[in-house]
């Protein structure tokens, strides 16, 4: 048999990445994320940070049979809108939408934006909407941060990810963090370089380390550090924890949360205390507030006391008359209510949300407050029995808005006042009108800026039952 010839094969040759195909959009819009949008040869065209009127030269990252998703390259055209980023992360990073727009010019966006929910329900056009309530910070108001952690090209990284992506764009000094974040963000940075922490890869789902949670009271200028890590890792996480503190002496609470799911969500069920306190105290308006590391508050405390203060005012409660607070968090609005109310219950699905919702009810010295656990609607049902007449009802969901249960649930309670508050115009646009159908009529809104620089708007409502006097 003969003998054959060995075959080499030749050294395969480095091949360039394909440069990205370049092309010239004018802006026409804004969408709901505040991402620009034009056309191109018939498809839809996407462009973080981008404004309309604006003529950009574009890279494409990716073409599907309708649009096309670009990579803002050059400014051609410039709005007038358009004012200097304080942000050197900002083309990077693309968490802050509005970020190179004039703030007044953000406001009208945002205004406009819930007129527009509204508008696509003809029961609800002409439905009073007060000017927006600009933030007298628009920047540095950013009390917590849920930062993911990675490695890239040898380098720490500590950011959010990419739209549509695993990679994490570091934010370096987010103009938008309170100051005390930014600072413990660098030492994190330092320390998990000079401990060789190893970080959580989402693809290969191989690490330790995967997000780094910070929580800081204003008014205490203390703050709270949670590393969400995929497994249990005591030796490691504890020095990491005890370098942070030792180099913040204002991080009172180091925590470890434990998460060995492989989706987006970002905290476990499971969470350790590692150093100080089990807790961050706060205070927002006159109500002193405990948190814990699960626990959601609100990013702005200055705007979140505004609504708060808006939301009492609105109810207008007297010391005979009975309050509900449902999606009531931590208690921020029941305590603020309880102030003048005879008695309020609060209404929360997070266990340990409720935990320090009782807990802050007894530090401010409110025995008239109650606190449940569990599924609103559920909940609901059984409150329709037992609870005496209602003279405000309070709705505070997440960004889904509320299910149709509820909506009928708390109508069936007949209070004198709905009052919802919302991080979403549509869902409550939505809702809104499905609460017209059962009975309630919204009297006004009032607009918040609560978080400047993004497309995100809050916003309040007063609903009055059908027929019933707007200024009763």
């Amino acid at each position: 048999m003969p003998k054959q010839k060995q075959s080499r094969s030749k050294p395969a040759r480095a091949r360039r990445k394909p440069s990205a195909e370049l092309i010239e959009v004018t802006i026409d819009q804004l969408n709901d994320d505040g991402i620009g949008i034009g056309r191109y040869q018939g498809k839809e065209v996407l462009v973080a940070g981008s404004l309309p009127g604006e003529k950009v030269c574009v890279a494409v990252e990716h073409e599907g049979q309708r649009r096309i998703i670009g990579q803002f390259r050059r400014l051609l055209t410039k709005s007038p809108a358009r004012k200097p980023s304080p942000c050197p992360s900002l083309r990077d990073c693309q968490g802050c939408s509005l970020m190179s727009m004039g703030y007044a010019d953000q406001l009208d966006f945002k205004q406009t934006k819930v007129r527009e929910a509204l508008n696509a329900y003809p029961q609800l056009k002409g439905t009073d909407i007060s000017p927006i309530l600009a933030a007298e910070e628009p920047l540095g108001y950013r009390t917590s941060a849920k930062l993911a952690v990675a490695r890239r090209n040898g380098r720490i990284v500590i950011g959010l990810y990419r739209r549509g992506s695993h990679e994490v764009a570091d934010i370096g000094a987010c103009p938008l963090h309170h100051p005390l974040v930014n600072r413990i963000v660098e030492v994190v940075r330092e320390e998990i370089a000079r401990q060789d922490i190893y970080l959580y890869n989402p693809v290969t789902r191989r690490g330790l380390l995967r997000y780094l949670l910070i929580k800081v009271s204003p008014a205490t200028g203390k703050a709270m550090v949670t590393f969400v890590t995929a497994q249990r890792e005591y030796k490691r996480i504890t020095a990491l924890a005890k370098w942070v503190a030792r180099k913040i002496p204002e991080v009172v609470s180091v925590q470890q949360n434990v998460n060995a799911s492989s989706g987006n969500v970002i905290m476990g069920r499971e969470t350790l205390r590692m150093v100080g306190q089990p807790d961050l105290f706060d205070q927002v308006g006159n109500i002193r507030l405990r948190i814990s590391p699960t626990s959601f508050f609100q990013v702005n405390h200055a705007q979140a006391a505004r609504i708060y203060a808006l939301v009492r005012r609105w109810a207008a409660l007297e010391s005979h008359e009975f309050a509900l607070d449902l999606y009531c968090g931590i208690g921020g609005i029941a305590l603020h209510l309880a102030q003048d109310a005879g008695r309020v219950i609060g209404v929360e699905m997070v266990e340990d949300a409720v935990r320090n919702a009782q807990q802050n009810a007894a530090m401010n010295n409110l025995a008239n407050c109650r606190f449940l656990a569990g599924d609103t609607a559920e909940l609901l049902q059984d409150l329709i029995v037992d609870l005496p007449s209602l003279a405000t009802a309070v709705l505070n969901p997440p960004r889904s808005g509320c299910d149709v249960e509820v909506l009928q649930a708390v109508t069936q309670l007949q209070p004198r006042t709905i009052i919802y508050v919302s991080c979403n115009p549509d869902t409550l646009a939505r809702d809104l009108a499905e609460l017209q159908k059962l009975g309630y009529r919204t009297a006004e809104i009032q607009p918040v800026d609560m978080f400047p620089q993004t497309a995100h708007v809050e916003s309040v409502a007063r609903l009055v039952k059908t027929g019933q006097q707007a200024n009763q």
